[in-house]
């Protein structure tokens, strides 16, 4: 099942897209580290598991790199990549308690480690944190940003929820909880990077509009991999059925066969009473009725609109890292 993932050519590895921003990502991980530092000893116990688990840090090059395409990094852009990280993180605490989850990362989630409330309060703590950053670049306008984000965030995932009480499998109701979750994160991190080093007003929309296509792009390929499973984040394959959640390539499988046994699978799996056969059955047939190449085919589709939006006149070494980080968005691994 894992034959459609493209390979990741030398070209646009991570560490080569984060070159031209690399002295300043080392900064964005010491302040990163030191603003989830606490006197209390249980609370510091959970930090410290969080931050071995920091990941490929994708968001907070999303912010550098769209600064330096608006003319450069200050303090200002530093505060905002870490609000932004420190939200995400906190909302990753947060959904690995909703969907009761007990692998984050390859490691032990923080709900499995400690306890549900223990990891619901160590959430809340980071999200405060988030909140002191917007806060400290001054601008009424970024703290407003990331307070919808954090908004934004949370209706997405209550969306989401709710589609699993619905029969109703389409398009438009997928796309809605993408744009309210993944598309609105890079959208926002593109957006205030732009904004933090003084870009116009036309240079932040239209980084914007780059950040929710990348964003689109990186859930279409989370789609995709749980179709194979990805040891390096704890997912086994199929691991999005086991909790109810209904993706793209099984929406477009049935749309386009009208197939009356993935229409029913599926049900079964919304409702969380499908079998491992049954997760195994539906994986095959999507395969066969297109559902994978359809979401390659969409994936594509929006890493083009993404890459069209680049603006080539800024520094060279920087729209090069900006068209390789759009690549890889759709040919990762992790």
């Amino acid at each position: 099942m894992c034959n459609f993932a493209p390979k990741v050519t030398m070209m646009n590895t991570l560490d080569q897209i984060q070159a031209p921003i690399q002295a300043e990502l080392q900064t964005f991980r010491e302040q990163f580290a030191h603003t989830l530092q606490s006197d209390n000893q249980l609370l510091q116990l959970a930090l410290d598991h969080i931050l071995k688990r920091t990941g490929k840090m994708v968001r907070p090059t999303m912010v550098l790199l769209s600064a330096r395409m608006a003319g450069g990094v200050n303090q200002q852009v530093m505060d905002v990549a870490l609000a932004l990280e420190l939200l995400h993180t906190a909302s990753l605490v947060h959904d690995d308690v909703v969907d009761e989850s007990d692998k984050r990362r390859g490691l032990p989630s923080l709900n499995a480690l400690m306890t549900n409330q223990i990891a619901v309060l160590v959430g809340d703590f980071i999200l405060s944190k988030a909140l002191h950053h917007a806060v400290l670049t001054g601008s009424t306008e970024i703290v407003s940003a990331v307070a919808t984000l954090g908004q934004t965030l949370a209706d997405g995932e209550l969306h989401q929820l709710a589609n699993m009480d619905s029969d109703i499998l389409d398009e438009a109701s997928y796309y809605g909880v993408v744009r309210k979750k993944t598309a609105s994160l890079f959208a926002t991190c593109a957006q205030l990077g732009v904004m933090a080093a003084g870009g116009t007003a036309e240079q932040t929309e239209r980084m914007r509009q780059l950040g929710s296509l990348v964003g689109t792009c990186f859930q279409l390929k989370d789609d995709l991999m749980d179709f194979c499973g990805n040891k390096q984040l704890g997912k086994p394959a199929g691991n999005d059925m086991r909790e109810g959640k209904i993706t793209l390539p099984v929406i477009s499988a049935l749309k386009h066969s009208q197939d009356e046994e993935i229409g029913r699978l599926a049900l079964k799996v919304r409702r969380l009473e499908a079998t491992e056969e049954d997760i195994e059955t539906l994986t095959r047939l999507v395969t066969e009725k297109g559902g994978v190449d359809y979401t390659l085919w969409a994936m594509k589709e929006f890493s083009v609109m993404a890459d069209g939006l680049i603006d080539e006149q800024a520094e060279a070494s920087v729209v090069k890292a900006l068209h390789d980080f759009v690549l890889f968005m759709s040919e990762r691994d992790f």
